[in-house]
């Protein structure tokens, strides 16, 4: 494909608008249409472009080669099915569907069709995340934390598939093996879903992982601690800064204990630690993770690449995030004998009984 790459956007929301701004600003691709049920928000971005809008993609606005999907989680399946099977590559937001079922059965179509289907876990493409890939660690032990205020924009599912998500698709991709158990606690505060969750996962080969999430917070955290056998990485998504401590850069430390006959740690106070210990801040650079997410969808479609974010990855996150409800839902507050099972409490139901 030598021309410019027809593509259109279904879903004129928070993130469907940021989709059309970075497509209209890339070289090799044409924004034919932006298209939302809602037509007069379409035309809304769309007029501004010089595109065509419609409440529907239809013949009419013209061939498309790959549509950007950013409509609510309930109806991925539903857009996404007669695209694949008209041959139309997608690139479906995060998460992939609302149920392992259903994003199952995108991957299966995607597969039965020959299409590309990509997922918008967009923090992959974050350039501190890449940071961390380049070390090429092997994890035992992962912590997350991503704590934000509400933006009412998820009501409808609760924390662990509005935000803990991203982070179950890093722990997915960075250790790279089989959940062999989670067990996880929510607590509901403004609605009938969790709004802040815990949880522990435990892979089939050792690595543990302890992540947190919440949309309760005052303020926007999202930090990463990854460490193995030989370095610890400490990162902050947010500010795009990290540092990493490995053994292969602190064996100085080792020398010096070795020559001074140090039999205990102990002996070694007074010894300037932060001087001491080799910290490597991590290289990162200044990309835009949306536009590189999208770039590299546009060269997956002229190329017939996999995409670093495939469906199967999807799959596996919409997997996990489940295992994770389903983990907080059967949750015992108080023991075994406890009738107080799921959530911290039922507030809808306690209120309703209060009156």
């Amino acid at each position: 494909m030598s021309d410019l790459l027809p593509v259109a956007v279904i879903g004129a929301g928070h993130m469907g608008r940021h989709h059309v701004r970075k497509y209209s600003e890339m070289p090799d691709v044409r924004l034919v249409a932006v298209v939302d049920t809602n037509a007069d928000r379409a035309r809304e971005y769309a007029e501004p472009l010089g595109v065509k809008y419609a409440d529907r993609l239809t013949p009419e606005l013209g061939d498309v080669v790959a549509v950007s999907v950013a409509v609510p989680t309930v109806h991925h399946l539903e857009i996404s099915r007669p695209l694949i099977e008209r041959g139309i590559h997608v690139l479906i937001e995060k998460p992939l569907a609302q149920s392992t079922a259903e994003a199952e059965e995108i991957a299966a179509l995607a597969k039965k069709h020959n299409v590309i289907v990509a997922v918008g876990h967009t923090e992959r493409f974050n350039p501190a995340v890449r940071a961390v890939d380049r070390l090429g660690l092997r994890p035992k032990f992962v912590e997350t934390h991503r704590i934000s205020p509400f933006t009412f924009r998820s009501a409808d599912v609760g924390v662990v598939f509005d935000l803990m998500i991203h982070d179950l698709d890093i722990l997915l991709h960075l250790v790279r093996d089989e959940v062999q158990r989670v067990e996880a606690v929510g607590v509901n505060v403004l609605g009938p879903y969790e709004d802040i969750a815990n949880a522990r996962v435990i892979c089939r080969h050792g690595a543990v992982a302890n992540l947190t999430a919440s949309r309760l917070a005052l303020k926007t955290e999202r930090k990463l601690r990854v460490f193995c056998e030989h370095a610890y990485v400490s990162l902050d998504y947010q500010k795009k800064v990290g540092v990493a401590i490995r053994l292969d850069k602190n064996l100085d430390v080792i020398k010096l204990a070795r020559e001074r006959n140090i039999e205990s740690l102990s002996q070694m106070a007074g010894i300037d630690f932060g001087q001491m210990v080799h910290v490597e801040p991590l290289q990162i650079d200044d990309q835009d993770p949306l536009r590189t997410e999208l770039e590299t969808f546009i060269d997956c479609v002229r190329t017939g690449k996999r995409p670093p974010v495939s469906a199967e990855d999807g799959v596996a996150a919409v997997r996990l995030a489940s295992q994770v409800v389903d983990s907080l839902s059967s949750h015992r507050w108080d023991g075994e004998a406890s009738e107080r099972v799921g959530l911290a409490a039922d507030i809808f139901g306690q209120a309703a009984q209060s009156k």
